[in-house]
């Protein structure tokens, strides 16, 4: 028999639809009744790809007596962490602050009023039902203490993190501040298999998009060396899909060997840029193969009818974690006959298994043997993959998420950049139009799509990704309807999540539902900060649109974390790339004419992080293209900084020198 969470339309929540839990979905129904009957609440927080979610699920949520407990002494409510991310970071800061370990699930005890007063992840149901009993009895028993305690932890989680880290000064910040940051990650890098030096084992994009900028600004060839090293790593390891394409959240081991085999989108639309960036400087062959792979991932898994992408794809299948991507020997022998000898000597496999339950992750993990693999090989792939597409298959987290979306029309657009392949402008093109006609609605944005838009307004990361889109769009395509779109949604959040006390910019609208706290992300993790996201919008859109106030405002916000982007760049790292191009300062390449996307094509041939492009094929009243319309039969390159231009010139090559030069 199913309860509430049927009428959901989220996938995590659907799959506790059919729980003797008497679930309650986050809402104004479960919150009164928590304070009619005086009940504690539970909260338990998750996603639809989480294996250890599903443990759970299996081991305590279906069990009639476990739920039994649950449903006599708690108002019981599961959360979506992707649906509502703003209920997430708070109970997850209130269990960090119980000095437990964060995660998924995450179970948490409220009072009435919603004050965190206990809390976890997983439980293993030989704890979870004497735990329930003992929360139970406390509450009846200690009311008066639990309210004092919870009523502390409140207090702590109203106290924003910009309270705890950021200056009241502005501080100025240096060259040698980038150089400290780069000495800090320099020292943590995993000299051995690359990334940071730790398991388990994040990809972090946003940190090796600084270093690449590092790079970029100083030619220190050691912080090229930290990039390469990791991505290629990465991709030989099990961390990558060595058939189809895509990476996993994480590795669980320091080789990227064992990946947790959950795949999200947000992972993989930053990896594009990333990898179209170091093929930018580069020239690898490897990274152009990850990105144009990845990309047939994302069309032949992920891709919504409409043009939408997919949040995720599962960890298991079958009940078991990794079942669909790992092979036995015996398997492989069985489909490739005399030629199964290359794969197995090829990606490292034993009759016995390199992994769990006698399976074998495919993978490469030597120095020497980091290398595409040989064409012979390709064939095998195939068939190993047309035997793969017949297996049962991971769950598809198929709800559709703003930002997330947005991000990924910015890892196409950065690989239509490195590549001119127009099938990745397409792509995007395609997203974005799917993010403005089902996802918007009665102007504002919406969080999520499954068959119909959510009633979640859109948090601060899905509008600050969306700018960041409509920008990006705007400086390949040279369609001033994409800025005015930027121009527009920068407002709205001005309007809608502004916070004048301190500058900076609430997670949740103004006008969203009031929780015991409203949160500000600072902290960059394997997704940017809102914040540092929003700030650097501000910035390049102060350049382009010529609002100076956007740019001082990106600077002040920067200047006032300027001794914690310094200090831990590993969770800084979105706004160091910032402070680089505060630093460095922004180019401006300013093209007229009817061969401008031609020549922004040639110019960019190179990776340019220190450089924005505006151009017209006629006119434009945009500020830095005013007095510059078109001549007839000549295009025209204006290369500036700080609004002064150099002379025009009329060959890419020559833009690119003086961009040099500068």
């Amino acid at each position: 028999m199913s309860n509430r969470l049927a009428k959901s339309t989220s996938p995590y929540l659907l799959q506790h639809a059919n729980n003797p839990v008497d679930w309650f979905e986050w809402g104004k129904e479960a919150l009164e009744k928590a304070l009619i009957e005086d009940k504690p609440i539970l909260v338990s927080i998750g996603y639809s790809s989480c294996h250890w979610c599903h443990v759970m699920e299996h081991e305590s949520f279906e069990n009639e007596d476990i739920a039994q407990i649950m449903n006599e002494y708690f108002v019981c409510i599961k959360v979506d962490r992707e649906e509502r991310p703003d209920v997430d970071h708070i109970y997850m800061e209130a269990v960090q602050a119980m000095r437990q370990n964060g995660g998924w699930p995450l179970n948490v005890f409220l009072t009435p009023q919603q004050k965190p007063f206990f809390g976890g992840t997983y439980f293993p149901p030989k704890n979870w039902a004497p735990l329930l009993l003992q929360i139970h009895k406390t509450f009846e028993q200690k009311r008066a203490e639990i309210d004092e305690s919870a009523e502390d932890l409140k207090n702590h989680l109203q106290t924003t993190d910009l309270h705890r880290f950021a200056k009241g000064d502005e501080v100025v910040s240096t060259k040698e501040s980038l150089d400290r940051m780069f000495n800090i990650l320099e020292n943590r890098f995993d000299k051995t298999w690359g990334g940071i030096e730790k398991a388990p084992k994040f990809v972090m994009p946003s940190i090796w998009h600084f270093v690449l900028r590092y790079y970029a600004s100083t030619k220190n060839q050691n912080a090229l060396h930290m990039v390469k090293h990791t991505l290629k790593h990465m991709a030989y390891g099990g961390l990558y899909d060595q058939l189809a394409g895509g990476f996993s959240r994480y590795s669980v081991d320091t080789k990227w060997f064992a990946p947790h085999f959950e795949k999200m989108l947000y992972d993989n639309a930053q990896l594009l840029s990333l990898y179209s960036e170091a093929y930018m400087v580069t020239h690898d062959e490897l990274f152009k193969n990850v990105v144009y792979e990845t990309t047939e991932w994302l069309k032949n898994e992920m891709l919504h009818p409409g043009g939408g992408f997919y949040s995720a794809l599962d960890a298991d299948s079958e009940g078991v974690e990794g079942k669909f991507y790992t092979w036995t020997e015996e398997e492989i022998k069985m489909i490739l006959g005399d030629q199964a000898e290359h794969i197995i000597n090829y990606y490292h496999t034993s009759p016995e298994g390199n992994w769990e339950h006698g399976r074998n992750i495919l993978k490469l993990g030597h120095e020497s043997e980091l290398q595409p693999a040989p064409d012979h090989l390709k064939d095998l792939h195939k068939k190993l993959l047309s035997v793969r597409k017949k297996r049962i298959r991971p769950g598809l987290d198929d709800k559709i998420l703003t930002g997330w979306n947005a991000m990924t029309v910015q890892g196409l657009i950065d690989a239509y950049q490195a590549f001119g392949d127009d099938k990745f402008l397409t792509l995007a093109l395609e997203n974005i139009s799917f993010i403005e006609s089902s996802m918007i609605v009665n102007g504002r944005v919406s969080r999520a799509f499954k068959n119909k838009p959510s009633e979640t307004e859109a948090f601060l990361e899905d509008y600050a990704y969306l700018i960041q889109a409509y920008t990006s769009l705007y400086q390949v395509t040279f369609n001033e309807g994409w800025l005015h779109k930027a121009h527009i949604w920068c407002n709205y959040v001005y309007e809608h999540f502004y916070d004048r006390e301190d500058g900076f910019f609430h997670f949740s609208s103004l006008s969203a539902e009031q929780l015991i706290a409203k949160k500000k992300e600072i902290f960059d993790n394997v997704i940017p900060a809102s914040n540092s996201v929003m700030a650097r919008n501000l910035h390049t859109l102060g350049l382009l649109l010529d609002k100076d106030e956007w740019k001082d405002q990106s600077i002040k916000m920067t200047s006032k974390l300027a001794g914690l982007i310094e200090s831990e760049p590993g969770y800084m790292s979105h706004w160091g790339i910032l402070l680089s191009e505060i630093i460095y300062g922004m180019s401006e390449v300013v093209i007229s004419g009817e061969d401008a996307l031609n020549f922004h094509h040639e110019i960019h041939q190179i990776f340019l992080p220190f450089t924005i492009t505006l151009g017209t094929r006629t006119n434009s009243e945009l500020a830095l293209l005013k007095g510059r319309a078109a001549k007839p039969h000549q295009t025209l390159i204006y290369v500036c900084q700080d609004k002064t231009c150099k002379l025009p010139v009329t060959n890419p090559t020559d833009a690119v020198t003086q961009l040099n030069n500068l």
